[in-house]
């Protein structure tokens, strides 16, 4: 994959229910504390040096944000730091949310 994926919600639900996936969460952390999907990390730029350095980056790697825009730009980045098989959660946390 040379570029990342846009994935809507009932993909992204099948991929975590079925292999090991790292999801980042890139909204500011007070929405994070609020509420995230399980197993999602908090991202930014206090902790991106340290992800980058601790994660697989063979594994599939999901970033979302509030509605699915600002996430394909981090899409973009973690595929330019290697990262093998990356999605965008198209509409982002609003539209999980709305999902669950």
């Amino acid at each position: 994959m040379d570029e990342f994926e846009k994935i809507d919600i009932d993909a992204a639900r099948l991929m975590i229910k079925r292999e090991s996936v790292s999801i980042v969460d890139i909204r500011d952390e007070d929405s994070y504390r609020e509420s995230h999907i399980a197993g999602a990390v908090s991202l930014g730029n206090k902790n991106m040096n340290a992800f980058l350095k601790e994660t697989d980056r063979e594994r599939s790697l999901i970033c979302y944000c509030y509605h699915g825009i600002s996430s394909q730009s981090a899409a973009k980045y973690f595929v330019s730091q290697g990262f093998k098989k990356v999605y965008s959660l198209i509409g982002g946390f609003e539209r999980w949310r709305e999902a669950s």
